[in-house]
């Protein structure tokens, strides 16, 4: 082994060790992160009087009375209606968006500006500031309590989210890549499917998974517009909140099941998540 060899091993090992310390630190962080959502899990198994202490109690005897206490209060409802309309609305956003997205950035057309600034002013409006002419509208086309309104609104809601998003990711794939693909014969939609899409197909897991958390989360126009029939995981949520009893298990039963699908999606879309939050930042 050279002497040059063995210098660049040590100066390797060397580099390793200096940064050693950070990884420790993003670990106490990370952990420091995760903790509450710990807790919660851990409290949602508990018995009340275990769940409302003074003392935090580490140890007790598990229990899935919190979960029964839940499902007997009908979460089954809130959670399928979370569930339609978030996955109908992220389809339909990925739907729209997509080819939105390709039109702005790899095929812009006229006026390219004005359209992603209209897209994005829609969503300088506050919504407690539209909430009331959108229940006239909801109401006057027999919609109120109907999931239904949900999941056009959160399309609306997510969708210019989405077109930039996209449109950043369509941005760092080449242009002769479409050029080469009609060279050799294909059609466009052709080459977007076979050539562009599989590229760019992190980003649009990340696009999905953002929408999916907006629109799981979404609170105000779910309890201004749904009572019952259409109400959402949020609102269900709502009814633990009281000013007397004991609930802490129970409503952290509830944010267990509430966090579990989100969880789940980020999981299962790890690899193409961190690829799509990171495209394009190392040119």
């Amino acid at each position: 082994m050279s002497t040059a060899t063995t210098t660049a091993g040590r100066a390797n090992k060397v580099k390793r060790r200096k940064f050693e310390p950070w990884g420790v630190i993003a670990w106490i962080a990370g952990l420091g992160f995760f903790f509450p959502v710990f807790w919660m899990v851990l409290t949602a198994f508990k018995q009340e009087v275990d769940a409302y202490t003074t003392t935090p109690k580490v140890v007790f005897s598990p229990t899935l009375d919190g979960f029964r206490a839940v499902f007997d209060q009908g979460v089954g409802t809130g959670f399928l209606n979370s569930l339609f309309a978030t996955g109908i609305s992220t389809a339909l956003v990925l739907l729209l968006g997509v080819p939105a997205a390709f039109a702005l950035s790899l095929r812009p057309v006229a006026k390219t500006q004005d359209a992603l600034f209209f897209f994005i002013s829609t969503k300088m409006l506050p919504i407690v500031a539209a909430i009331v002419p959108l229940y006239v509208i909801v109401s006057n086309i027999g919609l109120l309590d109907n999931i239904w309104a949900l999941v056009v609104l959160y399309t609306a809601m997510n969708l210019p989210i989405a077109i930039w998003m996209m449109r950043s990711f369509f941005l760092e794939v080449p242009g002769e890549l479409l050029e080469a693909a009609s060279l050799d014969g294909a059609s466009l939609w052709r080459s977007v499917r076979e050539v562009i899409l599989p590229l760019v197909s992190p980003g649009i897991a990340a696009t999905a998974l953002i929408c999916v958390i907006f629109s799981w989360n979404e609170f105000f126009f779910a309890v201004s517009l749904t009572a019952v029939r259409a109400q959402t995981m949020p609102v269900f949520m709502v009814g633990f909140i009281a000013g007397e009893g004991l609930y802490w298990a129970k409503l952290c039963a509830a944010a267990t099941l509430a966090a579990l699908p989100v969880v789940l999606c980020g999981w299962l879309a790890q690899n193409k998540l961190v690829r799509g939050l990171s495209f394009g930042a190392i040119k």
